[in-house]
């Protein structure tokens, strides 16, 4: 049964450094004609492939809050029409720090969001320039204190480093300042410069002072160690939050379960299928206006393919994998399936086997790509 929803909205004010998402600039765009063609293609999706309630609704972009306050109440109106919602819905909204009004946050919080993500990414100004965000610091507070006032408290906020010259000590500084905010979840990324981008691009000319992998290293262990002090769990490589407010949503990708994928460039995972819809906002557009699903490619994913996810998915998770469930769902013990893998990175230290458990040691968060590179195509 499918019980999460994506929704992209690709509209931005402002495009960022690094970004390699589906988004054009808001302005000019049009973002009505979007938001109908959303409304139909959840109809159209749902119609085919029905579901009871979903657990857990994330709105993503580009940046879902660049729409006005009517675009908002429209589009908001149109999720509640179309997705039926179970009692204990985590519904989530990305946003910008800035551009989240007191107006727009009473939106979100009548039509039934209860969680928000904001991208922070850093509180150092002259970083935040470097990177192509528009914010700042006194942005982010700002933000977080209307929204406690509004009355959300599951707030997260995205942190990332590893950024050019940056120093272990400045985003030492940042994470302070996250802390005092006073929220119960972070997730905080190394950066990954992305072709077509402007990063990519300054790379190539060799313009782009990156720290180097020994530093980013020094500065993802002092991560761990700091919301570990601060009272943090790690559930995921990138994941942190207080008890009981981890992220349902991202979980769902990370368990390897079914999920619905809606907009210009998303993707779904739907009755074994993993579809991607076309990203051209004009095509997307006139797809569903001819009443057809906007489905650039879909693959069926094979019993193998399911396996090799399960784990190299399942694996981000501190908690690992558990054999008995990986061993109820495909009718094999992975143990045994992944034998060879398994002893070469135990010997390695990069994964432990305890109990009913695979998971990576903290050596082994460190090399997450290598280690789930391990599981690709081994079957």
């Amino acid at each position: 049964m499918i019980k999460a929803a994506y929704l992209h909205i690709p509209f931005c004010e402002h495009i960022c450094h690094y970004c390699d998402f589906n988004k054009v600039f808001l302005k000019g765009q049009p973002v009505e004609d979007y938001l109908k063609a959303l409304d139909l293609e959840m109809k159209l999706t749902l119609a085919e492939f029905p579901t009871d309630s979903l657990d857990t609704i994330f709105v993503g972009g580009g940046t879902p809050t660049s729409l006005n306050e009517q675009q908002l109440y429209t589009f908001c109106e149109s999720i509640n029409r179309n997705l039926p919602k179970s009692e204990n819905l985590e519904f989530t909204f990305e946003a910008n720090p800035g551009d989240l009004t007191k107006g727009k946050l009473q939106i979100l919080k009548d039509a039934g969001v209860n969680r928000i993500s904001l991208g922070v990414q850093t509180f150092n100004e002259e970083l935040l320039k470097k990177i192509g965000r528009v914010h700042r610091a006194k942005d982010v507070y700002e933000t977080i204190d209307n929204a406690k006032q509004i009355g959300f408290q599951n707030i997260s906020i995205d942190l990332i480093f590893s950024l050019p010259n940056q120093t272990v000590q400045e985003f030492k500084e940042s994470l302070d300042q996250a802390f005092s905010l006073n929220i119960p979840h972070f997730s905080a990324y190394s950066l990954i410069i992305e072709p077509k981008t402007v990063f990519y691009n300054l790379l190539k000319k060799g313009r782009l002072p990156t720290p180097g992998e020994d530093v980013e290293a020094s500065m993802y262990e002092m991560l761990m160690e700091e919301m570990e002090k601060q009272g943090f769990h790690q559930y995921e490589i990138s994941n942190f939050s207080r008890p009981g407010y981890e992220s349902k949503h991202n979980l769902t990708y990370w368990n390897n379960e079914y999920y619905y994928g809606f907009g210009a460039g998303a993707h779904s995972y739907v009755n074994g299928t993993r579809r991607s819809n076309t990203g051209p906002l004009k095509r997307y557009i006139d797809q569903l206006n001819r009443n057809a699903l906007p489905i650039f490619e879909d693959h069926q994913v094979t019993m193998e393919e399911q396996m090799e996810e399960e784990m190299f998915l399942g694996l981000r998770k501190t908690d690992g994998v558990s054999i008995a469930h990986f061993t109820k769902k495909f009718g094999k013990d992975p143990i045994k399936l992944f034998e060879k893998e398994l002893d070469d990175l135990i010997l390695k230290q990069w994964i432990e086997v305890q109990d009913d458990k695979i998971y990576l040691t903290k050596k082994g968060r460190l090399l997450g790509n290598e280690v789930f590179q391990a599981f690709l195509g081994v079957i």
